[in-house]
């Protein structure tokens, strides 16, 4: 028995299969009123319905982590994240944190040019390399590092507790391409300066700026600046950083440097509480040895106050990244954490971390 040959039209690509079918067909499907035209009328309507709806996705992170005079389970983040369009260049997002209740993320967003974009609500401070282009879910390690910690909101020297994030309005925009890709870009941000959700207790507002600088594929330069008052005492609130970062293929590097000064509270009697004058670095580098496992190490150096040596911790991390498939991540780290203060001894943690992703 003889099999027909397949015709050109079964054999082409669909797209190329809708410019084979005979003209009467398509006219006819085309026609008002043909029950083609009104099955795709449904379909379009449909799809229109399902476009506004949020994407919903999220991650649950926990591990254990062993020391000395250490030995605890936590819970590192639970978030749900809910983001979509409103219109085609008006976009939203919402990211709720339930290991400690609160709103992380709400904002929208405005894009009319790729040379100007808004963004309105609460965020990440468009300061640093690593506070806003490695989120959680792409971070390498399981600590962020002590100069981002403590200087930009995650447990910073004047109080706040904020991940990063403030309420405010930032213009943003790549000012050249090439190749396809940003050469350029800038964040312009104007915020509370109080953290998250928190109304500004004083009249001034923060500023913050960051221009980043992409030379070649992978590569990127970024210098930031953030100045600002918080509390009712107008406290001086500043920092500054540079930082250079390469990911490309199966190499990693990446490096900042951030300073800062930050008022201090006046204690009771006395007129002026002083400046704390705070600065950090730190240099990590890792080899994606295989698509699913990443070795990495990182020496991480941050001095609370300029004045005093012994303020200064400096941290030697080892760690391991596995991903076995896209919805778990398996992270092991060992840090040797090392205090200049006397009578502060030395510590070596154990941490390991799953992120179950939905």
């Amino acid at each position: 028995m003889t099999v027909p040959a397949p015709t050109e039209a079964a054999t082409a690509p669909a797209a190329e299969r809708a410019e084979l079918r005979p003209a009467e067909t398509a006219e006819a499907a085309e026609t008002p009123g043909t029950p083609g035209t009104e099955n795709t009328a449904k379909g379009t309507a449909a799809e229109k319905w399902l476009s506004r709806l949020p994407k919903v996705s999220g991650y649950v992170q926990l591990g254990y982590e062993f020391g000395d005079k250490l030995s605890s389970f936590f819970i590192k983040r639970v978030r749900l994240d809910l983001a979509g369009a409103i219109a085609p260049k008006l976009g939203y997002r919402i990211q709720i944190e339930f290991a400690s209740p609160k709103i992380v993320d709400a904002y929208l967003e405005y894009k009319p040019l790729k040379q100007l974009r808004l963004k309105l609500g609460e965020y990440k401070i468009p300061f640093s390399i690593e506070n806003t282009v490695y989120p959680p879910l792409k971070f390498e390690l399981i600590e962020y590092p002590l100069a981002l910690q403590r200087l930009m909101g995650f447990d910073d020297v004047c109080g706040l507790a904020a991940t990063g994030r403030d309420m405010g309005a930032t213009l943003y925009g790549d000012l050249l391409e090439r190749d396809g890709e940003a050469f350029l870009s800038y964040d312009l941000g104007v915020f509370n300066g109080e953290g998250i959700n928190a109304r500004d207790r004083n009249l001034s507002k923060d500023l913050a700026a960051r221009l980043t600088l992409r030379p070649l594929r992978g590569l990127q330069i970024a210098a930031s600046y953030y100045w600002g008052e918080y509390g009712t005492e107008y406290l001086r609130r500043v920092r500054y950083g540079a930082g250079i970062c390469y990911d490309r293929g199966r190499v990693i590097l990446r490096s900042e440097w951030i300073g800062g000064e930050t008022g201090l509270p006046a204690p009771e009697g006395v007129r002026d509480g002083g400046l704390l004058e705070s600065r950090g670095w730190y240099a990590l580098g890792g080899w994606r040895a295989t698509p699913t496992l990443t070795p990495l190490v990182r020496y991480d150096t941050f001095l609370e106050d300029t004045s005093s040596d012994a303020t200064r911790q400096t941290n030697w991390t080892a760690g391991l990244l596995w991903q076995p498939v896209r919805f778990l991540r398996c992270q092991l780290n060992y840090t040797y954490e090392h205090y200049a203060a006397r009578g502060t001894a030395s510590r070596n943690v154990v941490s390991l971390m799953f992120s179950g992703i939905f």
